[in-house]
């Protein structure tokens, strides 16, 4: 008998959901059917359930139908209840009738949904969050705002300017499509490329192998803080959001501050990886860039910064060094990083053992997973902001926004390797093994208590990837001598570069010390001052704290390795 993981059966249906993966954005319809399932089984089971969500509609359309006749204002419903704050409404032409009753109509319409939904006793907390989610879009689909005739601003444009809005539209959607086909980026994103509109900061790579090169940058400063930095950044896009313009720059601040600045660039990995694994990415990684700047550097110790996948990636790498009694890392700095995936915020929608093996058979069939292909699932967690508001704004209004190079670097995407990612996905996202100790290196578990190094940890309010609470749980399990939590303003990306002379910053903190007792995280967030600016102010300065007297700057001409010596961006930074 064949084994059934290599039989002709199994490879077909391999093929088959690579194949239907193009058109579903990777998204398992055996997972959504099954959360379907359960809440409408449920749901049928519930009578008394079906009456109330009946009469919660009927209500609705009462209030609608009488909404013409209501003089409140500000968007308050007959019964005095606020309506949701909404900015696609926020302009004054939405209050006149007939807008007003299209606009406070869907309001009341997915206010409802979310509630019938979320009410149904008896289905998974997931299922029902899947539910929601797919209703949500369904509803997002006839929302007033998205089409010309029922939003006033676009109507309004339209018979002021002709049709000139729509034909402008018309011809950016085009361009869009041609690009697109051609595999080209986004409208302005040639204004961007590393090493001449971002990644500016001069350095040189000083060591490479086939994963990654190591970029030390040049220093600015007569003296420097004796304690090296290395920043591992997330393999899932480009290392440069940490060296994007000059004026938003971490690298470039750091370096001016007077810090010895190393910085992994990680290879866009192609068909010929797929067997790269986590391992590789540890010891091909971080201890390789570790060996290099220690023997750089006559065997200084280390400050370590990993940001996203990355931090996720050198707590690991932390956990094992300290079990092994490498003591080589004198601090750890995790930005927007999760090590305990339980409450691994919207992205958990699109993640358990049905989706998992889905998206296992397509890396399969074509060796890696490519970020484009997770784009619209990421696209859909916030489709009014990245969906629907942009294709009013190029395609209704004939205004592209302009391209930023936040945005150009959101463009240039990467891929995952096969193996690496499927244990990513399996062991520390769904089965949560770091956290609850069952991950290994080099054959031993590893745990989050391993950890012996003082820790700096960032999280961002808005993060949709790694919400603050998951990442705050790092104190849960923690044994490091102290901890120092910060909670920033903005998102995933937009939080952690939060430049000082950014105008609309600000940022909590405290430091938490063996012995001290655990606070909840709504606690923390009630009894935390909030302070104005910059995160990165107050990072340095614990950098600099714990980095001793300041030294004579390393030389940038000495390098080693297997193809290094060329300057900043580096090679891998343009791998497509």
């Amino acid at each position: 008998m064949q084994d059934k993981e290599t039989s002709p059966f199994n490879a077909f249906d391999v093929y088959f959901h690579a194949l239907q993966g193009r058109g579903t954005l990777n998204i398992s319809p055996p997972a959504v059917g099954l959360a379907c399932c359960d809440w409408a089984l449920h749901l049928l089971n519930a009578p008394g359930k079906q009456a109330g969500i009946l009469e919660d509609f009927q209500h609705l359309v009462m209030e609608s139908l009488l909404a013409p006749l209501d003089k409140g204002q500000g968007g308050e419903s007959r019964d005095g209840e606020k309506q949701s704050v909404d900015r696609r409404f926020e302009d004054p032409a939405w209050q006149e009738d007939p807008f007003r009753t299209f606009y406070r109509f869907f309001l009341s319409l997915d206010r409802w949904w979310q509630n019938s939904a979320a009410e149904v006793q008896g289905v998974t907390p997931h299922h029902t969050d899947v539910v929601k989610f797919i209703g949500k879009q369904m509803l997002d689909l006839v929302c007033p705002y998205n089409y010309v005739g029922t939003n006033p601003e676009i109507l309004k444009l339209t018979l002021e300017s002709g049709g000139l809005n729509l034909v402008k539209g018309m011809i950016n959607y085009l361009d869009d499509l041609n690009r697109n086909c051609l595999g080209m980026g986004p409208n302005g994103a040639e204004n961007f490329i590393p090493g001449k509109g971002v990644a500016r900061t001069p350095g040189r790579v000083v060591y490479a192998n086939r994963l990654m090169e190591l970029i030390l940058y040049s220093p600015t400063t007569d003296k420097v803080h004796g304690t090296p930095v290395l920043i591992v950044p997330a393999w899932i896009m480009k290392y440069y959001i940490l060296d994007l313009s000059p004026e938003n720059s971490l690298v470039r601040y750091l370096v001016d501050k007077g810090h010895t600045v190393f910085m992994i660039s990680w290879k866009n990995p192609g068909h010929e990886d797929r067997e790269t694994s986590m391992d590789d990415y540890l010891n091909l990684g971080i201890m390789a860039a570790m060996d290099a700047i220690t023997k750089r550097l006559n065997g200084r110790k280390i400050h370590t910064v990993g940001y996203c996948l990355g931090g996720t990636l050198l707590a690991i790498a932390g956990a094992s060094m300290s079990r092994d009694g490498d003591d080589r890392m004198k601090t750890m700095t995790l930005l927007a990083a999760q090590t305990d995936f339980t409450d691994a915020g919207e992205l958990m929608l699109f993640v358990d053992h049905a989706q998992v093996t889905y998206l296992e058979h397509i890396m399969e069939c074509q060796d890696y997973l490519d970020t484009s292909q997770m784009a619209g699932a990421f696209q859909l967690l916030r489709s009014n902001d990245l969906i629907w508001s942009r294709i009013v704004s190029n395609y209704l209004r004939g205004e592209p926004r302009p391209m930023n190079d936040l945005m150009a670097w959101n463009a240039d995407a990467t891929r995952m390797p096969y193996r690496m990612h499927s244990r990513y996905l399996r062991e520390l996202f769904l089965n949560n093994g770091f956290s609850d100790g069952k991950f290994k290196v080099k054959g031993h578990s590893v745990a989050v208590s391993d950890i012996h190094v003082p820790v700096f940890m960032v999280a961002t309010e808005k993060d949709h990837v790694a919400p603050w609470f998951s990442v705050y749980k790092f104190l849960l399990s923690s044994d490091a001598p102290s901890v120092t939590f910060l909670l920033t303003s903005g998102g995933h990306n937009a939080g952690i570069i939060s430049e000082p002379n950014h105008p609309r910053r600000h940022y909590r903190v405290s430091t938490m010390t063996e012995g001290d007792k655990y606070v909840p995280p709504e606690r923390w967030l009630n009894e935390t001052p909030v302070k104005k600016g910059s995160w990165w102010i107050p990072w340095q300065r614990w950098l600099a704290r714990n980095s001793g007297s300041k030294v004579a700057p390393p030389g940038v001409e000495k390098y080693s390795g297997n193809t290094p010596g060329y300057p900043a961006p580096g090679n891998y930074v343009f791998g497509k």
